[in-house]
């Protein structure tokens, strides 16, 4: 297995794919790195990506009712961010920033997610089961005092 395939086996996400759609996720996989400060991107930018976190930390913000930022959540590896574009190819519902030098995370384009999806509707059922999963998770552990 390659290095990104490697480090996707050890993401929640993507729990129950075989090695052989490991590496096929792994073969549409950016990598990007970043570091403390550098903002990943913001919110209400248009959204055709997700993103899992391979090294380091995130912070996600909210623009708040007073326009000013609140740090919602940090992430870190393992974590992903960006599904919900992922899913409705809506408008970022907030800001990423990296938390810490060094922060490396795997991009996966929309358009090229669902094109694996049709030439492998297994990997793409167990992604989207998996995706089902994590938000329902943040939904019922998020803060609703933003």
């Amino acid at each position: 297995m390659e290095p990104i395939t490697q480090q996707l086996k050890t993401v929640h996400l993507f729990r129950g794919l075989s090695p052989a759609q490991l590496e096929r996720l792994g073969g549409i996989t950016q990598v990007a790195h970043y570091n403390t400060g550098d903002v990943i991107f913001r919110q209400d930018d248009p959204g055709d990506h997700l993103y899992v976190i391979t090294r380091g930390q995130v912070q996600v913000e909210v623009t708040g009712d007073d326009g000013a930022p609140h740090a919602a959540v940090f992430l870190g590896a393992g974590q992903v961010f960006g599904e919900m574009a992922l899913l409705d190819q809506g408008p970022r519902s907030a800001t990423v920033i990296a938390a810490q030098p060094g922060t490396e995370v795997c991009a996966l384009a929309q358009a090229a997610l669902a094109a694996l999806f049709e030439q492998d509707t297994g990997l793409g059922y167990v992604l989207m089961r998996n995706l089902a999963l994590d938000l329902s998770f943040k939904i019922r552990h998020q803060n609703f005092g933003l």
